[in-house]
Formats: structure tokens, sequence, C-alpha cells
């Protein structure tokens, strides 16, 4: 009978890692516009932020497929431990060379600098979500990555709010008149020192054999598989809403009709907006109990009101403006409504989350002031649980061809990059506003995916969601 394996500093160092995915992908929100004010950049170029992140995750996949075709899995031959700690190290050397770009005042060397940090997080990807998966009983394998993906939205919601305290300090603290680049010289030491701490710990840590069996079939015809042609778009599309909301969400806060702030008082509203892709998560990772029906609900109504409180406690802990968060608890109770009507069906979840979605995004595009903003952010709500119902509808039916179709599911992560550059691309001709009509498109079509799978019924025996099974 296989034992529990005991939380050691190597199981710890492998869930911090979950929280650096988090932490950076974040915080990217409040480097944007500090780097548009700071090198005048049009709102396209200070997408690029973005497009270099998240572009890193898609030639780390593409090298990573290609060298596995080519030689085998590369990680069976350098050892999964290896690979994570050479990961850490290679996201590491991305958080120093931000020191002599900041010195240099250069924005493509930031740019660089976020590409390498991107690479490692691509490799880490890969091998760390196997390692927790073994990390003991295989049969509580879902039970510790639903928990690797609360870290993992604790750290897109808290990261905002810390890297906005030590760039700008509090929203209550004296303002200076400029804030320079080199300001971002100890945040990315500190990263830097953490990411050599954790492979450290990684390196001197037992920790249980992985490696992959993961074989190839060499007859696979995408043309064969309609559903998995509609979900990789599905996931373009997801990937780059989730993202380019946020992003652009610093501009959109300088119009004198929306909050007319300006770049050192927005990482209140990127914590809230990652804060709420944490409420959903948190509240998808609940079906891992057996709690019963009543039960079950119960659990849908206090997990994402806690979720909430703590979104609002880190905030108000350092001094942030958290005026609008109490506005915000409506679209919080909606979204806990949407989510225990839905229960477990992927591709109803998907139709009404998204259909839901599609509606507020109008709604945001139509108003202005503080229910225009917070219509926009609700689409972290919307997002959260989107994932793994994307995931397992796409990969549904496709039997000894599932590894392949995962694969090219991972690389339309690419969204992220592309998205974002559009919406600013955009902006620069029509008004930051009205470029978020980008999202109706994207919550559109990912609403029409949820519903042309609910009639696919070969597809739906086919799919087992877990919604604790996150990315990132």
């Amino acid at each position: 009978m296989n034992q529990p394996q005991r939380i050691n500093s190597g199981f710890i160092a492998i869930i911090t890692v979950f929280f650096f995915w988090g932490f950076v992908a974040a915080s990217n929100g409040i480097l944007i516009p500090l780097f548009k004010v700071k090198f005048e950049l049009s709102q396209f170029q200070s997408q690029l932020v973005d497009f270099t992140f998240y572009l890193a995750y898609f030639i780390g996949s593409i090298v990573y497929f290609v060298l596995s075709e080519a030689f085998g899995d590369p990680l069976n031959k350098l050892g999964y431990k290896k690979g994570l700690v050479f990961g850490l190290l290679l996201s590491a050397i991305g958080a120093l060379l931000f020191i002599p770009a900041a010195n240099m005042n250069s924005y493509i060397l930031l740019l660089m600098a976020l590409f390498v940090i991107g690479l490692g997080f691509a490799l880490q990807q890969i091998v760390a979500n196997r390692f927790v998966a073994n990390y003991g009983d295989k049969a509580h394998g879902a039970h510790r990555l639903s928990l690797a993906g609360g870290i993992n939205s604790f750290g897109t919601t808290i990261g905002p709010v810390l890297l906005g305290f030590a760039l700008f300090g509090s929203a209550e603290a004296p303002k200076p008149e400029s804030i320079g680049i080199e300001s971002v010289k100890t945040p990315a030491l500190i990263l830097f020192g953490l990411f050599i701490l954790c492979a450290m710990l990684i390196q001197l840590s037992k920790l249980p054999k992985v490696s992959s069996e993961e074989t190839s079939t060499k007859d696979f015809k995408l043309s064969n598989h309609p559903q998995l042609i509609y979900g990789m778009i599905a996931i373009f599309l997801y990937v780059g809403v989730e993202v380019s909301i946020q992003s652009n969400l610093g501009a959109l806060l300088e119009l004198p009709e929306i909050k007319g702030i300006d770049h050192t008082l927005v990482a209140p509203y990127i914590s809230l907006y990652w804060g709420s892709l944490m409420i959903g998560r948190w509240t998808g990772a609940v079906t891992v109990f057996k709690v019963g029906k009543i039960g079950m609900i119960a659990l849908q109504i206090i997990v994402p009101l806690l979720a909430f409180s703590i979104v609002f406690l880190v905030n108000t802990l350092y001094n942030n403006d958290t005026s609008d968060f109490i506005s915000y608890l409506p679209f919080v109770l909606l979204a806990i409504g949407l989510f225990i009507i839905a229960g477990e069906d992927a591709a109803k979840t998907l139709f009404i989350l998204g259909s839901v979605a599609t509606v507020l995004m109008l709604v945001g595009l139509f108003t202005n002031g503080t229910l225009a903003l917070l219509a926009f952010t609700s689409g972290g709500l919307f997002c959260s649980v989107m994932w793994p119902c994307i995931f397992s509808l796409s990969i549904g039916g496709l039997g000894k061809y599932t590894n392949q179709g995962s694969s090219l599911l991972i690389m339309m992560i690419l969204g992220g990059a592309i998205v974002p550059p559009l919406q600013g691309y955009l902006s620069d001709s029509i008004g930051i506003h009205n470029s978020y009509f980008v999202t109706v498109i994207c919550f559109a079509y990912l609403a029409w995916f949820g519903f042309k799978m609910r009639r696919n019924k070969a597809i739906q025996e086919d799919v087992s969601v877990d919604a604790g099974l996150l990315r990132h």
C-alpha cells in the first residue's frame, strides 16, 4: 500500500515554483504601464512585455517537442530533477539580467530578460506538474495539483501588490515625481535569490523518481479531429483574453472617464483581476472533496468568499485603495451562482461562463466609470475555470492520439503573446476603451465552443473534468 509522502523541503520548493509562475506573470501588469511611461511607448509597444514572455513558453515547447521527436524525451536522459534545477537557474539568469538592462535603460534588454525567465518557466512547467502528481500516493495526485494550483493563484494575487509596493510604495505613500527604471533592480535581485534558493533546496532534496513513457503515434492527422482544431483556437483565445484584459488595464485606468489614475496606483486593480482567477480556481478545486450535494454547495459559496476576503486583506495590509472592492462583490456572487448552476459539466460550464462574460464585456464597452472597470475585471472570474473545460473537451475522443493533441494545445498558450499586442495595436487607433471589443470576440467564441461540444454526445461521453487541475 502506498503511503503519502511526508511534506518536506523538496515538496515545499516544488510548490513554490507554482507560486513563481503566478507571481511573475501577474507582475507583468505592473511593469507594462511603468515601461510605457518611462520609455514613452505606444500601447502596442508596451504589450511586447506579454508578447516576449509568452513567446518564450511557445518557443520552449517547440524546442522540447522537436528534441523529443528527434532524440527521445530529453528529461528522461537528463533526469527530471536536474531538469527542474536547470529551469530554475535559467529563470534566475533572466532575473539577474534585469540589472544590466536597467543600468543601460534598455527596453529591448528588459524584454530579453523576461524571455529568459519565460524559457525557464517553460521547462519548469513540463517537470513540476509531474513531480507534484507523483509526490506520494498517485490516487491523491489531483489533490496535490489542486493545492499547487491554489498556490499559483495566490502568487498571481499577491505578485502585483508586492511589486507595486516595492516600486511605488502604498497608495498613501508620497509618490516621487519620477520613478526610474532602476527601481526594478531590487525586486529582480530578490527574485534571483529566491530562484537560486529554490534550486538549491530541490538539488539537496530527495524527490520521487519521475520518467515519461509517452510515445508518439506516427499516423496522427489533425484534420481528422475537428474538436481538437476548435479547441486549439479556444486555448489560444482563452489565454489571450486572460492576459490581455489585465495587460491593457493600466492604460484603461488612466482614462478620466474610467478612473483617471496614473501607473503608480494600478496595483490593487491588477491584484483584484488575478484575485478573481484565484476565487474561481479555489472554487473549482473544492470538487476534490466528497461532501455530498448540500456540502458541496456550501463549499462553493464559502470558498470564493474566503478567497475574495484574502484579496481584500492583502491589499488592505499594503494600504492600497480598496474602495471599489466592495462594489465588486455582486460580480463575485454572480459567479458563485453560475458555478453552482454549471456543475461539473465541462461544455455547459464553458457555454454559461463564456456567454455571461461576453455580456459583461459589452457592459464594460458601453458604460464608463467603476461599472465599466469592474465589468472588464470580472473577466477573471469567468476565465478562472475555463482551462480544464477547454482542455478536456478538446482531447475527448482522441484515444491513442491524446499525447499529440495535448502538446498542440499547450503550444496554443501562444495566444498570450499575440492577443495583448493586437489589442494594444488597436487601442493606438481606436482608443483603449474601444479596444476591449477584442474581449467580446474571445469570450463569444469560447461560449460557441462550449455550445458546440454540448451537442457532441461522443465527446461528452469521453470527457472527465477535474476543475482542480490547472495550468501555470
